[in-house]
């Protein structure tokens, strides 16, 4: 956390973005130079110990449902902005606020909700009174997989796979709210006719800052598989391909840099906000990243998270069967191009685990000391069921391309690093994508910023 403002320090006007992730929720405070001077998180697994999560989710017995608690990320709102208050943060100097979160979770409003959220309470906390307005208490995330057979039967009832990729960036995949919705309509019918609005973990976190429902966003509305980026509206056939009344409960979109609205005055009373305080619309976490990375034409990054993503900005979309396709958060007749790898940081961290002695130092160490090319050992390493491609397991290859059980533990690290590295350039190729190799110098730079990043030291090694 940042040094905080002292209680009557004037700050000048500031904007106040904030977000969500699988682990935690993360508030970031900017002055008008977008200088940041505040900064603080809460860790769900390690703060919010009630819920029982196990990096900020439920994996349920079948090894492919994945869930969060709706309530949990309520709570760590309050939490979030008690600290602020407690250390005498200035919240009437917000102009503005925004955020980001996981992409493809789901947030199911029982009827009568809405109600609850124009009537707040100044004297309550948010989750106290919203404890009863969720009809489904485990919101499906981006880390579920277990929607297969609703996905085969939207690419069924839209002509292919491709074509569904056409009219909405991206062929059906598990994570996607559109094959969510259908399984929880399907298998909880009762749940989703108590429903009155559905949200995404974005359009939810504007919901709660408006006090009242917020629309979704074109940008974080593309990884549903049911709007037509070109069209910027939901298309009606898959709407119907997943449930009724579906076009009802989602509201019409918005593009990605709209004012939603002004901030609740439950804000204005509890906390200090300035009554015109603007709620932003809010996105999805890999839109937000193309945004604040600044990205033009030819760009392209990779995101080393949870989940790791390659992205960047396109003007003509062109949809496959590999990867997705989004309307852009910035310009909203443009797109983003996306893959995703789900085997991200938590499959780096077990193999630091099991090969480093749970030291990121002793990670680097072993990285920095293996040859690249790894003397022709290679690895691919997907405990969970992997988005690029469909696979999973631990699937290991010596110099004679022959399958081995196990490496020695400097070749494992570098291994998993190469694979997962190797992986993403062959499919950024293959979507067309033409990618400059970096000089050693900066690859060795990045693999040493992963193990400190992850250790919680932001430093920034020098090039050897």
């Amino acid at each position: 956390m940042l040094v905080p403002p002292m209680p009557g320090q004037k700050l000048g006007k500031c904007c106040l973005p904030l977000l969500e992730n699988a682990f935690q929720v993360k508030v970031v405070a900017v002055d008008e130079n977008l200088n940041v001077f505040y900064e603080d998180s809460v860790h769900f697994d390690r703060d919010l110990p009630e819920f029982g999560t196990q990096g900020g989710v439920h994996i349920h017995k079948d090894g492919l449902t994945v869930t969060s608690p709706v309530l949990m990320w309520v709570q760590a709102l309050d939490i979030i902005l008690e600290k602020m208050k407690a250390l005498g943060f200035d919240f009437s100097q917000i102009l503005a606020l925004s955020g980001a979160g996981q992409q493809h979770g789901s947030i199911y409003w029982k009827a009568g909700a809405s109600r609850a959220l124009t009537s707040l309470s100044p004297a309550l906390p948010l989750h106290q009174q919203l404890e009863a307005c969720f009809s489904i208490s485990d919101s499906p995330v981006w880390m579920d997989s277990s929607t297969t057979a609703q996905c085969r039967q939207l690419e069924a009832a839209m002509g292919g796979a491709q074509a569904l990729s056409c009219l909405t960036g991206s062929r059906a995949y598990e994570r996607f709210t559109g094959n969510q919705i259908a399984k929880i309509f399907q298998q909880n019918p009762e749940a989703y006719s108590l429903t009155e609005r559905i949200s995404l973990v974005s359009s939810f976190a504007a919901s709660l800052f408006l006090g009242s429902y917020s629309p979704i966003d074109y940008s974080d509305g593309s990884g549903m598989n049911l709007l037509q980026i070109r069209d910027k509206v939901w298309s009606q056939a898959c709407l119907g391909a997943c449930a009724p009344q579906l076009a009802e409960k989602l509201g019409p979109p918005m593009p990605s840099p709209s004012v939603a609205g002004t901030i609740s005055s439950y804000y204005v009373q509890r906390y200090g906000f300035h009554p015109g305080c603007k709620v932003v619309a809010f996105t999805g976490d890999n839109p937000a990243s193309l945004a604040g990375m600044r990205l033009e034409e030819g760009d392209i990054v990779v995101s080393l998270g949870t989940s790791d993503t390659l992205f960047l900005w396109l003007q003509e979309p062109m949809p496959s069967l590999e990867g997705h396709i989004f309307c852009n958060p910035v310009d909203p007749q443009h797109y983003m191009a996306l893959l995703c790898f789900k085997n991200g940081s938590l499959m780096r961290e077990r193999i630091r685990d099991e090969s480093a002695s749970c030291s990121w130092s002793e990670f680097s160490k072993a990285l920095q000391a293996t040859e690249m090319g790894n003397g022709g050992n290679l690895g691919f390493y997907f405990d969970v069921m992997e988005i690029t491609p469909e696979i999973v397991g631990r699937h290991r290859f010596n110099a004679e391309n022959c399958e081995v059980s196990a490496f020695p533990r400097d070749v494992e690290i570098r291994a998993l690093i190469e694979g997962q590295f190797m992986a993403k350039r062959i499919h950024a190729e293959g979507l067309g994508y033409r990618v400059t190799v970096f000089p050693l110098s900066v690859s060795l730079c990045l693999f040493s910023f992963i193990g400190h990043y992850s250790d919680g030291v932001r430093t920034y090694p020098t090039p050897a």
